[in-house]
């Protein structure tokens, strides 16, 4: 069976368990996850708070009305439509969209510009590639001295966008419609975290900046950060949405994948290719193995292995064909102890998951090896 084959048969993202830190939407990107075959820990490193009841809210809404603006940049379709009702809930929506039909809409992206049409107004203009960048050198290349724009903020930092339209002489005004806060529980995040720095995830996934920053700044609270941060630089994979949602982690030195398209679609699609892609696959005893966060495929048969097992095999095929002392593995366990009994009794619950019994061998009186195949060269790699 090829690698298309098992894939087709198994999900792409089956074996591999991904973290899901985003508050909204967060039902659908698991599902995405899911039903290619991925384990899913949710765990909403924010909670987005509606401003329906905010006076930084109704003061921008009112003085939109008294003083009209030149440009509103519209930047997300959830936060336009909660400024349209908490308009309409002060009793100021007509008069809002009123003078929003008089001015230089921008949308950025084709959701946004679906609330915009949705609450009967048209847009000027909307980029492509759904980039504040663009709409940002669009604004500079029409001129801005002078001109009053409002930005519907959306709690994502925008960087140098304000700044470069007040150097270029503009009036800037913010119209922030909902904020980020930690989230009420934070018992999730917690769990995430822990999992993510004893390699029980093998990808988190970030949607927005203010969600990556939230969970770096809570592993620093429990002085988790400088392993959380050598978990996601040997084996946890940092996906991002975006350029944007992925400057936190960056700024810690973090490498990220992200799409072409800043979706989520495409962000699955993207884990669905590097994931297996960062899996070893080994020829032993006469089968193909690959090894998964937290299964093994065996010529192409899914077989879930306890986590003391993984921590026995990725210890195993770190030294393909070399013999791994007791004491080397003992220390692989996750809360062992001193017992090298305790590897003897894992590697039995493993030989029994693997349903292969001779892929690994007891070496008498030294320890054990994957038993690699005698034409494979990896033995002599660096493993």
């Amino acid at each position: 069976m090829n690698d298309e084959q098992q894939q087709a048969e198994h999900g792409p993202l089956a074996g591999f368990t991904v973290g899901v830190t985003a508050a909204r939407r967060a039902d659908e990107l698991g599902a995405l996850l899911q039903r290619r075959g991925a384990a899913v820990l949710h765990a909403p490193a924010l909670r987005i708070v509606p401003l329906a009841d905010d006076s930084e809210l109704l003061a921008a809404t009112k003085e939109i009305i008294q003083r009209t603006p030149d440009v509103v940049v519209a930047t997300t379709a959830i936060g336009f439509r909660g400024w349209i009702e908490a308009a309409d809930g002060w009793g100021l929506g007509e008069d809002l969209l009123e003078r929003l039909r008089g001015v230089e809409l921008l949308a950025r992206g084709p959701k946004v510009k679906g609330a915009v049409r949705a609450a009967g107004l048209t847009e000027e203009w909307s980029p492509s590639s759904e980039s504040m960048a663009e709409v940002l050198d669009r604004l500079l290349e029409e001129g801005v001295e002078g001109r009053r724009i409002a930005i519907q903020l959306h709690g994502e930092p925008l960087p140098g966008f304000v700044e470069s339209l007040r150097a270029g002489g503009a009036e800037v005004l913010g119209v922030p419609v909902y904020r980020w806060l930690p989230p009420e529980d934070i018992g999730p995040v917690d769990r995430l975290l822990d999992a993510a720095v004893s390699r029980g995830l093998d990808a988190v996934t970030f949607t927005s900046a203010p969600a990556a920053a939230s969970l770096l700044s809570r592993a620093e609270e429990r002085g988790l950060l400088p392993e959380l941060l050598a978990a996601f630089a040997h084996d946890v994979l940092a996906a991002c949405v975006g350029p944007v949602t992925a400057l936190p982690l960056q700024a810690h030195g973090i490498d990220t994948v992200q799409p072409e398209r800043f979706r989520l679609g495409p962000l699955v699609q993207l884990l669905c290719q590097e994931l297996p892609g960062r899996a070893r696959s080994l020829p032993i005893a006469g089968h193909q193995v690959q090894v998964r966060g937290h299964a093994v495929l065996v010529d192409g048969a899914l077989r879930p292995v306890p986590p003391a097992g993984m921590s026995l095999l990725r210890a195993l095929s770190r030294r393909p064909g070399w013999v791994v002392p007791r004491a080397d593995l003992l220390r692989a366990l996750p809360g062992a102890g001193r017992d090298e009994h305790a590897v003897e009794t894992a590697m039995a619950r493993l030989r029994t998951a693997l349903g292969t019994p001779k892929l690994i061998q007891t070496v008498v009186k030294r320890g054990y090896r994957l038993a690699l195949d005698p034409a494979s060269d990896e033995k002599y790699g660096d493993g």
